[in-house]
Parts: structure tokens; sequence; C-alpha cells
């Protein structure tokens, strides 16, 4: 018996309809998994494994209703993907944004389970959050939907069952409310929540980690080419924490970064970002345009994303499939070698396909986007023992668990012409140990 690749996706898409962005990470996943389970693990195919992989263990939806500072109420939507604790307690972040819904969330869920498995921390996957857009809103509105949206969620999370953490429009200060309400309403001061502030069980590097680690990722994709990141030239979208700290480790290590961005476009600086440059960028906010009344050098690109400068590395880190077909061969024409998600799925399933025809060194997001949810495990642990671990300590942790997702990626990944195909290592890599606990677990 085996599986059939089409017969499978249209049973995922039966089941999950109107849900396209799950839809397409399932069959980014299961395009590398069905011929590597029907070679190698005939085992797994009776005791449906992956069939059960791509059903949520539990989706929980519930209202949220809050007052703002006219005394009107609002309601909003929350939602908790819990996708799979075979390897650990669901762990993955809160996304507040309007364009929250049940596809994306369960895309993200389903994702967050193969990059906490690469990580080789004991944690499984979820992903939740709201269609609460926090822009424009007090701190004191902020509040008080944190507070309404944790009152509902807290019956079904546990430092031991469900361990959220940030995301898109889920900082610090939406964590701290979150977490303060889940204190008043369990008595307890446990380790719930990740992202907390660093002195109040929160852990250091936790900001930088998805930044850092994808240069760390890349670093080794250079090291393993006989190749150094010193004197290339980066792309970067975005203009957040993933992409504000990847460009300041690559700046760090030797690189030059050229652009960042936003939804009103692209800043464009070829002379390349310095340290000082960067930090004059993020104090900024969302008015990227002003950059260019400062540094002559630079030009803004209204409603234009940075994948039309040529570059050697582009790390898309902004939002899912940020990166379309035309893009793709726009940085295959231009001699782009490394395409690394800060991210997650920026990039198409079109683009994605363009990168490996070209042989290009894709890092998917669940590989090279994993920093921060290890630097959230480590927070866990340090949660666990009482103890607070040194920035040094935490980061030299983060770079071995980088550098350990990448020797995972060209095990599973390598091609007999030595291309490593890293979409396909992490793809493979991260369902094993997920798809042993299952089998050791029984069906549940």
């Amino acid at each position: 018996m085996s599986l059939n690749l089409k017969n499978f996706i249209n049973s995922v898409e039966h089941r999950n309809a109107c849900e396209p962005e799950f839809l397409q990470a399932v069959t980014e996943v299961v395009e590398d998994l069905i011929p590597y389970i029907n070679e190698h693990r005939q085992d797994l195919i009776d005791l449906k494994i992956l069939e059960r992989m791509v059903e949520p263990e539990r989706v929980i939806s519930f209202r949220v209703a809050w007052l703002d500072d006219n005394n009107q109420i609002q309601v909003n939507r929350g939602y908790r993907v819990q996708m799979n604790s075979a390897i650990g307690p669901y762990k993955g972040g809160l996304r507040f944004a309007p364009d929250v819904n049940l596809s994306i969330l369960k895309f993200l869920a389903f994702e967050q389970v193969f990059k906490n498995s690469l990580t080789g921390l004991p944690i499984g996957g979820g992903k939740g959050g709201s269609d609460f857009d926090p822009k424009g809103k007090s701190d004191n509105e902020i509040m008080r939907f944190c507070q309404s949206f944790m009152t509902e969620l807290q019956r079904h999370i546990g430092a031991e069952t469900d361990v959220p953490a940030g995301d898109i429009g889920v900082g610090t200060r939406e964590v701290g409310y979150l977490f303060g309400q889940y204190k008043r309403l369990q008595n307890n001061f446990t380790g719930v929540l990740t992202g907390k502030g660093i002195h109040w069980g929160g852990s250091y590097i936790r900001p930088e980690a998805t930044g850092y680690g994808l240069l760390y990722f890349v670093q080794c994709v250079l090291d393993y080419n006989s190749e150094s990141i010193e004197g290339k030239t980066i792309s970067i979208s975005g203009a957040g924490n993933v992409a504000y700290y990847a460009a300041e480790k690559a700046i760090q290590l030797g690189a030059k970064v050229i652009t960042l961005s936003n939804s009103q476009g692209t800043i464009y600086d070829p002379e390349g970002f310095t340290l000082e440059r960067l930090q004059h960028l993020g104090s900024l906010g969302r008015d990227l345009k002003d950059y260019t009344s400062k540094y002559a050098s630079s030009s803004f690109h209204a409603k234009q994303n940075p994948w039309q400068f040529p570059c050697d590395i582009a790390l898309p880190c902004a939002t899912q499939n940020e990166i379309n077909a035309e893009d793709a061969k726009k940085l295959v024409e231009q001699g782009c070698k490394i395409v690394a998600e800060g991210a997650n799925m920026p990039s198409t399933a079109e683009a994605i396909k363009i990168y490996l025809q070209a042989k290009i060194n894709f890092g998917p997001g669940k590989a090279a986007n994993a920093g921060g949810v290890a630097v959230s495990g480590l927070e866990m642990s340090q949660n666990a023992i009482g103890q607070q671990w040194s920035p040094e300590k935490v980061d030299h942790r983060l770079k071995l668990i980088m550098e350990n997702i990448h020797k995972t990626c060209v095990r599973f990944g390598k091609e007999p012409n030595g291309y490593i195909n890293y979409l396909k290592g992490a793809n493979i890599g991260g369902f094993i140990k997920v798809a042993e606990a299952m089998k050791a677990q029984g069906v549940v």
C-alpha cells in the first residue's frame, strides 16, 4: 500500500474548504513527505501518521468582547489551534491582526510543528490570535482587549499544556497584559507565556532571536559552500523586529544590507546601512521615506518591494506570499544565490519551484526562522528551573540550535548531484521526530 499525492491533497482540500493558506502549507510539505514515506517508511502508512498530522488535535474559537475608550462595546473573534503535542506542550505565537482567520492560523500551526521539531527542543506546535487590530488603539484599549482575550484562553493553556508567545501585533506590551490577567485568574506565577519582559521571567536575546537565528542559518549555508558572508550584498524586506535584527546581525558580520521595507514601500541605500543608519531608520516608525532626507545616497520606492535590486542574498522578513514567481525570476536573473525566509511562508509555491529549478540555496521558514521559537523554548527551560541565563549563554545556545537545524537539512535534503534541497531536508527532518513520537504513543 502507498500514499497517492494527488488523492491526499484532494482529501485535505475537501475537509478544509476555503482555507487556501493551510492547503498551501500542507501541499508544500507532503510533496516531499509522501515520496519519502512510500520509499522508506511503510510502517507510517498503516498508522495514518500523515493523515493525523494534518488534522489539528484541537481548534478553539471564542468571542472577545471589550470596551473601547468611548465605552462602546467591541466584539472580536479569538482562536487557538492546538495542532500537535506528540513531542511536548503546544508552542506557538499569538497574532493580532485584522486579516487573522482560521486558515492562516492552521497554516502557521502546521508549520510550527515542523519548526519546533527541528529545534531539537521538547515542544509541540500551535498558533492562535484574533482579528483585533492593535494599530491606532490606546494602551488602555489594548489592555482591556488582552484581558478579555485571556479570560477565555486561560482555561485552555498552561506551562505543561500550551505555552503561547508573541507574533505580529503581539509584543512585550501585549504579552505583559496577557500574562497579568492569567496570573490574576489562576493565582500563580508560571511560565505560561514566552516573550515576557526581562525582569519578570523573560529571556535575554528573545526580541533579536528570529533575526539573529536567520543570519546564523545563512552563515551555515555559506560555510557549507566554503564562502564568507563578509562583503555579500543582502536585500531584506520588512522593518519589524525580525528584519531589524537580521539587518543588525548581517552588518555586524560584515555584509552589506541595501534594503528594508514596509507596506508603504522600500528604502534602498546602495551604500549599505551602517549600524548608525539602521538605528536612525528604526526611530522613524512607519515613515521610512523620511530616511532619505538624512542620507542622500538612499531612495524611497513607494508601494514597491525590495526584490528589484541585485543582491547575493534575499531575506524576506515581512509576511506570507510576498515573493511571487515574477519576483523569484528577477532574483535568479540578477544572480541571487541564497533566499532564506525570516517570515512564515513568504514565498509562493510558484516562487519556490523557481528557486529549486535554479538550484538556489533556499532556506524555508520552518528552518531559517526557527530562532525565535528556539529562544522561546529556552525561556521555558529557564522558567522551569527558576534561572535567567546571560545574553552570551542564550546567544551561544541559539547559534548551536541553528547549526543543528542546518545539519538536519543537509542530512535529509542532500541530492545525488550534491545540491542541498533545504526545503526537503527541513520537511523530512521535522517530520521524523514527530512521527516516531506519534507511533510510540498509539492512536490518540
